[in-house]
């Protein structure tokens, strides 16, 4: 069944390629210029809510097209359940509007996660315990070739993150333990990608399709921890509905790999945890117990990308589903109220408005450890958000979405179900 589904996506791809390197690519015109320099500048403080890590105050500033460029500077801190800042200079141009790189690097000295007892679908959902990180760096680059107007790209990039495990608490945030010599979890990715994009604009899509192949990878310098390798595919097709509305409907699978698996004895993760479960009261211990468990069970299937949070099952916190398998598919009515070139400036924050959207969506999911086990249990979310879209290239996007766990709301920028 997944080679059935990998050679069905090569098959679709290379089939939009060939459309986009014939005469014929013609059929589908971008509506605008793919490589704006409209300038524009945010500097605000905003609300940020992020299902399942947390809620607070973010400063940030955001400078786009700087200087008659594509270059962009986006410089954040954070208050609240997180605490911390990162740097994003995005977009830069080697070559011009062939050759783009991007860098990012973020530290977080305070940082809560939510672990739950189980991976797959079966908990529920006050069934997990609460980490707490700190010292979370992380550092990111990628170069992008970019050809046809933005329509096919090809990238290569790499990821280093490390953490360390401070504590654990239940869900109500009582304290089960404090760790002690915890390991600190290095974790170095790297990324190949293949994006084809047939479709009438690369920010704001009409109409068309896009398709987009990613391999991730580690190598863990951790012989405790598992090397696996992760396949993405992501499909999105944009069917036009009137003369400015769209019906959006995605399909997306990540699968993991393991080629060695990490270590899986109970006492050497749980030491390398700096857990010591046993000298726990019985329910702590269970908790206690299921972090372990879940440590060993990714050392075991590897982890392919969680459902829940902002992006995809957005009525479930971040990183409610885990499994080294999931499928999804989500639809969205965007309804575009405005279609405008509106310049603004108040002071704090300079740009054009091209858009102002309200979106209604529905999504469904499904995650594994293992393929005999996937689909078996689904799950569901649907919502209404609302978006502004602007010149200088950002999608300011709140969504509000419920599901069988109730309502959670989230404030980002960016499309849903993109993939990076």
């Amino acid at each position: 069944m997944h080679s059935t589904l990998q050679f069905s996506a090569l098959s679709i791809s290379l089939a939009l390629l060939f459309g986009i390197c014939s005469s014929d690519a013609t059929a589908m015109d971008r509506r605008r210029d793919q490589f704006t320099k409209d300038p524009g500048y945010y500097i605000i403080p905003m609300p940020y809510s992020l299902p399942g890590i947390g809620e607070g105050l973010l400063l940030g500033g955001a400078f786009n097209n700087i200087a008659d460029t594509h270059s962009d500077i986006i410089g954040f801190l954070l208050a609240g359940d997180l605490q911390g800042g990162g740097v994003l200079s995005l977009d830069n141009h080697l070559i011009p509007n062939t050759l783009i790189l991007d860098l990012s690097a973020q530290h977080l000295s305070k940082a809560a996660v939510r672990d739950y007892f189980t991976r797959g679908m079966s908990s529920g959902a006050d069934d997990y315990t609460i980490l707490n990180l700190h010292d979370n760096d992380f550092y990111a680059a990628r170069l992008t070739g970019t050809w046809f107007d933005r329509m096919l790209e090809v990238y290569g990039g790499a990821l280093d993150g490390r953490s360390h495990l401070a504590a654990i608490r239940d869900k109500d945030g009582n304290i089960i333990q404090s760790t002690s010599n915890a390991t600190e979890n290095n974790s170095t990715l790297f990324t190949l990608g293949l994006r084809l994009d047939w479709s009438d604009d690369y920010l704001d899509p009409r109409q068309g399709a896009r398709y987009q192949l990613s391999r991730w990878w580690s190598n863990s310098q951790d012989a405790l921890a598992a090397d696996y390798y992760q396949i993405d595919h992501n499909l999105t097709g944009y069917i036009p509905i009137g003369k400015r509305s769209t019906w959006v409907v995605n399909y997306f699978q990540a699968d993991a790999h393991v080629t060695r698996q990490g270590a899986t004895d109970f006492a050497t993760v749980e030491a390398q945890l700096g857990l010591n479960c046993s000298s726990l009261s019985p329910s702590q211990q269970t908790q206690c117990q299921q972090v372990v468990n879940n440590n060993i069970a990714n050392n075991t299937y590897g982890s392919a990308e969680s459902l829940g949070g902002w992006g995809r099952l957005r009525s479930y916190p971040d990183g409610r589903y885990k499994g080294a398998h999931a499928r999804f598919v989500g639809t969205e009515f965007r309804w575009n109220l405005t279609e405008e070139f509106t310049p603004f400036d108040i002071w704090i924050a300079r740009d054009i408005r091209t858009t102002i959207q309200i979106a209604f969506f529905y999504e469904r999911g499904t995650v594994a450890d293992t393929t005999d086990q996937l689909g078996d249990i689904w799950r569901q979310s649907y919502g209404v958000g609302a978006r502004m879209v602007t010149a200088s290239g950002l999608v300011f996007r709140g969504d509000i979405a419920t599901g069988d766990e109730g309502p959670e709301v989230s404030i980002i920028i960016g499309y849903p179900w993109e993939s990076f």
